[in-house]
């Protein structure tokens, strides 16, 4: 097994401290930055996220994964830099204004990461300006909004508004409990995702 094989077996694992040894072995051994993102860290969370979408893992087993990405990420990141690596796209990703849930946000953060975007997560009860706001400051390509409730699935449609009326090139995504495929034509959003790992394939599509 060659050392990115086996550090995305690692990742997949959740075992954080083996992930980072080979990340420093990669790098001492010549291995450029970008393959042992896309070939090590990437291609195991990609394998963690289509096992997430057909249910043989499950949300514990992402978190644990997406932490060990995290782990290798930190040492991988100022070679990412130096080599002019670039990120995918920039999400910029928060739940809507008056909901105050985060797990599903949290999970499509880290999806987002595993498919090699940069994410910046803005948080819960956001409302519209401020996903503009951060858009334009973070040059967004991707603004992902989350919900949790029929309450405040209404909400989603003033942010897919301002991001119009701002006049940003950002695709705006949505998902939730309560969001439904209809609901993303209804309110004019870019996309819908029923779940994280499908909010990365999404994202990544709309690039």
């Amino acid at each position: 097994m060659s050392i990115l094989e086996d550090m995305a077996a690692s990742l997949m694992r959740g075992k954080a401290n083996d992930v980072k040894a080979a990340v420093e072995k990669a790098l001492a051994d010549g291995i450029p930055a970008g393959t042992i993102l896309t070939e090590g860290l990437l291609s195991g969370m990609g394998v963690i996220g289509e096992r997430f979408k057909k249910n043989e893992v499950y949300v514990p087993e992402v978190l644990i994964a997406a932490r060990a990405m995290k782990a290798g990420m930190q040492i991988l990141q100022p070679a990412l830099v130096s080599s002019g690596v670039e990120p995918r796209g920039i999400a910029v990703v928060g739940t809507v204004k008056g909901d105050l849930h985060d797990i599903g946000k949290n999970l499509v953060c880290m999806m987002l990461e595993g498919a090699g975007l940069k994410v910046v997560d803005i948080g819960i009860d956001v409302d519209p300006g401020k996903f503009v706001q951060l858009a334009k400051e973070n040059k967004a390509t991707i603004i992902g909004v989350s919900a949790l409730l029929t309450t405040t699935m209404t909400n989603m449609k003033g942010v897919v508004d301002a991001v119009k009326e701002s006049g940003i090139n950002a695709k705006v995504i949505i998902g939730g409990a309560p969001v439904t495929q209809a609901f993303c034509d209804e309110i004019g959003a870019d996309g819908y995702a029923p779940d994280a790992a499908s909010a990365a394939d999404l994202a990544i599509s709309l690039l």
